[in-house]
């Protein structure tokens, strides 16, 4: 009997979410023994062309992990949709955008102009920036057009699950395998596979008081006490703003999250719940006989820990935010 076909597709990411699948250590033979891997260019030497001659469906399952950057990225987005029974948003830059989207923060011209003109690095005296088409000796060179901005995979195509993380963890994937291999139904589609409803907080051990903090630190700036709450300690954790599932791993080693999971169920915008969060705990003491400036400058100095807010508070989730895909 012809196994069923599973494929896994690397847009713009960094590769960790193929390491993700490896590290399934023994079970990979059990994928091996239910599915025909068919298709992973950083795995398997089938090319483009042996996709597109399938007829439309005939791939059961498509691990799709990394955001959609060039118009490379979104053609194969449309061909792996249309050929996958189940198109899965495989970790956190397929289902959010992640780091390849702080890109848009900066326009398509600032990301060249820095790349190709202005690094202290480059021998460009010519100013040649890249082009679509380059015409030389040996024929015609193309590029893939670099987009304006990062969209995660269902901005582009119609997303069947997600699978959130950086990257996600092997039993989660392990689960959709084994679900399909003993045809167990799966949740509505556009669901979240191997992700609670609730947030971080919920599953991380620390001691909670309630307490109010003056400033926030980085990492490298306090020992955090193993036991308690590491925002209430001061450090910027993302846990009352990212989805549970994890288990805390980041927490239970005296790391704060960092929020790879994505925002909770019901929650829009991943950066404005933190605010709203760290609002909530910052006390800058009483206002009163205190200027608008000293007022200014107080909120500066206790938010100094919090280097680069955007990227912090948008490290995993620009493009599924409010704003971050306009």
């Amino acid at each position: 009997m012809q196994k069923p076909k599973l494929s896994m597709y690397w847009a713009a990411s960094c590769g960790g979410c193929e390491i993700s699948l490896v590290n399934l250590h023994e079970k990979i033979l059990e994928v091996d023994q239910h599915f025909d891997f068919f298709f992973c260019p950083c795995l398997l030497d089938t090319k483009k062309e042996d996709v597109e001659a399938l007829p439309d469906g005939a791939l059961a399952i498509t691990f799709f992990n990394g955001a959609i950057r060039t118009a490379e990225n979104r053609e194969m987005a449309r061909l792996m949709r249309a050929k996958s029974q189940l198109l899965i948003a495989f970790g956190a830059c397929a289902s959010q955008g992640s780091i390849p989207a702080l890109s848009n923060l900066h326009t398509r011209e600032a990301h060249l102009r820095t790349n190709y003109l202005d690094s202290p690095s480059l021998d460009n005296p010519a100013g040649t920036l890249p082009e679509l088409r380059t015409a030389m000796p040996e024929g015609e060179l193309k590029l893939p057009e670099f987009f304006e901005t990062v969209q995660s995979l269902a901005q582009v195509v119609a997303v069947d699950y997600f699978i959130p993380g950086c990257p996600p963890e092997p039993h989660q994937i392990w689960n959709v395998v084994e679900a399909v291999v003993q045809g167990a139904p799966l949740p509505p589609k556009g669901s979240v596979l191997g992700g609670g409803v609730s947030s971080v907080c919920a599953e991380c051990g620390r001691e909670k008081n309630n307490k109010r903090i003056t400033a926030f630190h980085r990492t490298y700036e306090i020992l955090a006490d193993p036991r308690m709450c590491l925002l209430e300690q001061g450090l910027v954790c993302m846990g009352i703003a990212t989805r549970d599932g994890c288990g805390a791993l980041c927490p239970q080693v005296n790391m704060p999250c960092t929020g790879c999971y994505g925002p909770p169920e019901g929650v829009a915008d991943q950066g404005a719940r933190l605010i709203d969060a760290l609002g909530s705990v910052l006390d800058l003491g009483d206002y009163k006989g205190v200027t608008e400036r000293q007022v200014a400058e107080k909120t500066d100095a206790a938010m100094a820990g919090l280097a680069d807010p955007a990227g912090v508070l948008y490290r995993y989730s620009l493009s599924g935010a409010t704003w971050g895909s306009k």
